[in-house]
């Protein structure tokens, strides 16, 4: 496995192409009001949460309230070979959104109705502006929810693009294994359907893989059925202390190799912690945590946990504290969920750079624990989250925009970090994409030849390069 190019894409490679009066013209002809090119509309569109500060943004932005709209307007971009670029609620964390080569953006948070659900069979099709709160309110009358948990309330089209996972992924897996069926505006303004509700099939390419985690670079994803859960019976949440960050490692990974069936396990490392005590008062004890959830049935649930605070017990846990209900669950959860904007508020004016590596389970305290005394040493600020159950970590190193020397020194330490990954055998990133930031990992962890051949699939379906252009790979 080659290392990565060291300090690669610190700016992007921005090279806009010229969008015709023309297009804009017909745009607004054919969606009056719903296309705009107000600044602050198109600023709002060509900015997500990463650091990258400095991409102009789209010439326009169409509000699409439909797949006939979307079709529409790529059609008309298509015609004037300029870049489309699918637009969520703006969560991305690696530059997925950024018009890098200009164009225009699609919002299609319009789009935001579930279409059917289909309790007997246990999926639901939605839209792609359905946000996953949205989609969990929608559907908690019938005794089912959507468990991939990303943290950002992000839509489920920009989860299936991406790929995404979170929390629950240990226990109910990611967007890959979720997504049964999708809608997709082709380049071409063309309408296709790919997978069905049934639970397999063996007809033909897997179109369905292909688009998701495609990022945008394929088509726009318009309609989008998943599986759907019962609500466990029991639920359970417990936090406990650890007196070091390997000792919370070795009980998730000890956990995990004896096939306890625990739905979440988060870890939270101290200074993450101090972050989220000031910025949502939670009195959290300020040492490494673990944050666990168990579902089931109660004898489950309970079998489970006492399985899991023995193991913790034995690598000196301690303060173990349980929640049962609801409310009492979402106080815990939101030290976890409220991590990235903690982090942020606590250097004011601060951009984060994102890792986002993912090791087999047994790899894990080797990447994590040099990786976090790298972090130390560098005096930059950082906080440090993980969904380490399934081998998978997260650090944000805080930096002022404003100081190259700062996104320097994190993305020295990104560096080292996905190098240690990549000889680990895990990824350059397991649940944020590559967009912008990790294009010249991706050729390291997948090597020339298989990036060639997604290049082929890339110029096959989208032979005019306009289908979010300059992320994953260049062309």
């Amino acid at each position: 496995m080659n290392a990565p190019a060291a300090l690669a894409h610190l700016v992007p490679d921005v090279r806009q192409r010229t969008v015709p009066a023309a297009l804009i013209d017909a745009l607004k002809a054919r969606f009056g009001e719903r296309c705009s090119t107000a600044l602050a509309v198109r600023e709002q569109h060509g900015r997500d949460e990463s650091a990258f500060t400095t991409v102009p943004p789209p010439a326009a932005v169409v509000f699409a309230e439909s797949t006939q709209d979307v079709a529409d307007a790529v059609k008309l971009a298509s015609e004037h070979e300029v870049p489309v670029i699918p637009f969520g609620v703006g969560s991305s964390l690696e530059g997925h959104l950024l018009a890098v080569q200009g164009g225009i953006s699609i919002d299609v948070g319009r789009m935001n109705r579930v279409l059917s659900i289909n309790a007997e069979d246990l999926t639901v099709t939605v839209q792609p502006g359905v946000t996953r709160k949205q989609l969990n309110d929608e559907i908690k009358s019938t005794g089912l929810f959507f468990p991939i948990d990303p943290g950002a309330d992000a839509t489920i089209g920009g989860m299936s693009a991406t790929r995404a996972s979170g929390t629950n992924a240990v226990r109910y897996g990611t967007m890959r294994e979720n997504v049964l069926a999708l809608e997709v505006v082709t380049a071409s303004g063309e309408v296709i359907r790919t997978g069905t509700r049934a639970k397999k099939s063996s007809a033909g390419y897997d179109l369905t893989r292909l688009f998701v985690g495609s990022e945008g670079t394929l088509g726009v994803i318009t309609e989008v059925t998943v599986r759907i859960y019962p609500l466990p019976e029991a639920i359970s949440a417990a936090i406990c202390s650890f007196p070091t960050i390997d000792a919370a490692v070795q009980t998730t990974i000890q956990t995990i190799q004896l096939g306890v069936p625990i739905a979440r396990v988060e870890l939270i490392d101290a200074n993450t912690v101090k972050m989220v005590n000031a910025y949502a008062k939670l009195g959290l004890r300020e040492e490494h945590l673990l944050l666990m959830e168990f579902h089931g049935s109660p004898a489950s649930v309970k079998e489970q946990a006492e399985t899991v605070q023995d193991i913790a017990s034995e690598h000196g846990a301690q303060a173990f504290e349980w929640a049962t209900t609801p409310e009492e669950r979402t106080r815990l959860w939101t030290a976890r969920h409220n991590a990235y904007f903690a982090a942020i508020q606590s250097k004011p004016g601060c951009r984060a750079i994102s890792t986002d590596t993912c090791v087999p389970i047994s790899r894990l305290a080797d990447c994590l624990l040099d990786s976090v005394a790298e972090a130390d040493v560098s005096g930059l600020p950082y906080f440090l989250v993980g969904h380490v159950g399934d081998g998978n970590f997260h650090f944000g190193y805080l930096i002022d925009p404003d100081k190259p020397e700062e996104r320097e020194t994190a993305e020295v330490l990104n560096h080292k970090l996905v190098t240690r990954a990549l000889q680990l055998e895990g990824t350059c990133t397991g649940e944020h994409g590559v967009g912008l930031h990790k294009m010249d990992f991706l050729l390291s962890e997948a090597g020339a030849g298989a990036v060639d051949m997604m290049r082929t699939i890339k110029r096959a379906l989208d032979p005019k390069n306009i289908m979010n252009p300059g992320k994953i790979f260049s062309l």
